[in-house]
């Protein structure tokens, strides 16, 4: 069983940044791969970008690539999406998520088989 916990979201004006974080109470695996998805108002859950536990290999939607970073840590079992240049469509609820695959990069909800259960992220112009 794995539990993912959210954090981090919140009031944030254009150009701002927030960074969130995932903290997950099972273990994660060399042949997991973690996620941040998020849902905004009147769209469809997207993927945001994904990561590869075993290395560095990583996945950015093309709305946020260049502002958006996702990173993790081993030892914490902790993973992170560093959110810079935030615009107001960056609005929407963000959820942590894991797949048991890595090949190929999952990028589908139906992948994924824990979620945390989001965290609010609000961008004011």
């Amino acid at each position: 069983q794995v539990q993912l916990v959210e954090s981090g979201g919140g009031l944030v004006q254009a150009g701002g940044s927030l960074r969130l974080s995932c903290a997950a109470s099972g273990r994660i695996v060399s042949s997991n791969t973690m996620g941040w998805f998020r849902r905004a108002p009147g769209k469809e859950r997207e993927c945001v970008a994904t990561i590869i536990w075993s290395g560095i290999m990583t996945y950015y939607a093309d709305s946020v690539k260049g502002r958006f970073t996702i990173s993790r840590d081993n030892a914490k079992n902790t993973v992170y999406l560093q959110m810079n240049s935030l615009k107001p469509e960056d609005t929407a609820l963000y959820y942590c998520a894991r797949s048991n695959n890595f090949n190929p990069p999952p990028r589908k909800e139906s992948e994924f088989d824990y979620w945390g259960q989001g965290t609010q992220v609000t961008v004011s112009s």
